[in-house]
């Protein structure tokens, strides 16, 4: 079950977004998903990919993706979908494989474009 250490609100989200320039958001949704909109900067990888992208070396996630690849101690790894559970589940699944600060951001891309007005 989440909890507070797991999750982000969306003002600390957002604080992040606009601070951290080593953030990495993860959009766990589908491409259809996607394709209807998503959050600036995010990349996406599908919940069922999350395991298999995540153990990439450094080289293939940066090809792949276009950034480097979060240290497993990244401070700021943020995974959503559309309503919270699939990013819940890609956070549980980042945190099993090492990335010990994964969190979710529980309102998902339905709170940030209701939010964003987008």
């Amino acid at each position: 079950m989440a909890n507070a250490d797991t999750e982000i609100s969306y003002s600390d989200f957002k604080s992040l977004i606009e601070k951290d320039e080593e953030l990495v958001i993860v959009d766990v949704r589908s491409k259809a998903e996607v394709d209807k909109g998503h959050i600036p900067g995010s990349i996406h990888i599908p919940v069922e990919n999350v395991g298999s992208d995540l153990s990439l070396d450094p080289d293939a996630f940066k090809e792949k993706f276009g950034v480097p690849k979060p240290p497993l101690d990244a401070p700021n790894l943020v995974f959503h979908c559309q309503l919270g559970r699939r990013g819940e589940a890609a956070t549980e699944k980042a945190r099993s494989l090492g990335f010990q600060y994964a969190r979710n951001f529980a309102g998902g891309y339905k709170e940030w474009s209701e939010k964003e007005r987008k």
